[in-house]
C-alpha cells in the first residue's frame, strides 16, 4: 500500500523542525510539493532547503503539485472552500497514482502544524473516501502561534484563563468576543485588527515569523494598527506574499 508522511515543518525557520520530522524526511521517497506561482515561489525554495539541509540521502525526488485557485467565497464561503478542496483531492489522488509506487513512501511538507488551519488533512481523507488505497500519519510541527509566542516573550493566556484561536473572517463578522481575554487571529488577508473599536486592546503582530525576514509590532491597538496596515502593505509587495498572525488582548 503506499503511504504518506504529512510533516509539519514550522512557520518559516528550517532549525525549528523537530527531530521527529527530520527523521520522517529521510523515510520519503517522494515529495509532493505545492507550486502556487513564481509569487510564492519563496515557499516552494524553503521547502527544497529543507531536504537539502535535512536528508542523508538524497535518493528522493520531487514532484510539483500545481495548486487551482480558490473561486471568491462571496455568499458562501463553505461551498467554495468544499469545491476547492475536492479539485485538490482529484489532484493528488492522479500524481499519487502517476508518481508513488505501491510500497513507496511520499511525503507532504506543510507550514506550520498541520492540525492548526491547514486543510491537508481533509484531503487526504477525501483521497481515501474516493477508494484510493492510501495509509498516512501526521509529524506535528512548530505553528506560527507558537512562533509569535516566543517572538514577543509572550504566554498566550493569562492565569486561569483561555485563548481563543480564530481567524480574520470571524473576527471581522463579531469583533473581538466580548467573553474573551486574549484572542490568537490567523489568516487575515483583510486586516480585520483595523477595523473592530481597538478601545482597551493591546496587539502582538508578527509576519514571516521565524524567517529571516520576521517583522514583529505591538502596543494598544489604536496606536499602532496603521503602522501594522502600512508594514504589512509593504512587505507583501516587497516579497509577493506574506503570512502573518496576532494576539489581541485585553488590557488589565
Amino acid at each position: 500500500m503506499r503511504r504518506i508522511r504529512i510533516i509539519g515543518i514550522g512557520a518559516g525557520n528550517p532549525e525549528h523542525l523537530t527531530l521527529q520530522a527530520v527523521r520522517a524526511l529521510n523515510e520519503v521517497d517522494v515529495f509532493f510539493v505545492p507550486d502556487k506561482g513564481e509569487e510564492k515561489a519563496a515557499l516552494r525554495e524553503l521547502r527544497e532547503e529543507i531536504c537539502r539541509r535535512y536528508i542523508e540521502k538524497p535518493a528522493y525526488r520531487m514532484v510539483p503539485l500545481r495548486v487551482p485557485q480558490r473561486a471568491p467565497a462571496g455568499s458562501d464561503y463553505r461551498g467554495s472552500v468544499d469545491d476547492w478542496h475536492a479539485a485538490l483531492a482529484e489532484s493528488y489522488e492522479r500524481l499519487f497514482a502517476e508518481e508513488l509506487g505501491e510500497g513507496e513512501v511520499g511525503g507532504l511538507l506543510v507550514w506550520g502544524d498541520p492540525a492548526l488551519y491547514d486543510s491537508t488533512l481533509r484531503i487526504i481523507e477525501a483521497v481515501r473516501a474516493r477508494g484510493f488505497a492510501l495509509d498516512y500519519d501526521v509529524i506535528p510541527g512548530i505553528s506560527s502561534v507558537q512562533a509569535l509566542a516566543a517572538a514577543h516573550r509572550l504566554v498566550l493566556n493569562r492565569i486561569g484563563e483561555p485563548v481563543l484561536i480564530t481567524t480574520g473572517r470571524k473576527l471581522a463578522e463579531s469583533g473581538m468576543p466580548d467573553d474573551q481575554g486574549s484572542v490568537v487571529v490567523m489568516l487575515d488577508g483583510e486586516q480585520a485588527f483595523a477595523k473592530i473599536p481597538p478601545e482597551e486592546l493591546d496587539i502582538y503582530w508578527g509576519a514571516y515569523l521565524g524567517a529571516e525576514e520576521e517583522i514583529l509590532a505591538s502596543g494598544p491597538l489604536s496606536e499602532v494598527a496603521g503602522e501594522i496596515v502600512e508594514r504589512r502593505a509593504e512587505a507583501r509587495a516587497a516579497h509577493g506574499w506574506i503570512m502573518d498572525t496576532y494576539l489581541l488582548r485585553r488590557k488589565g
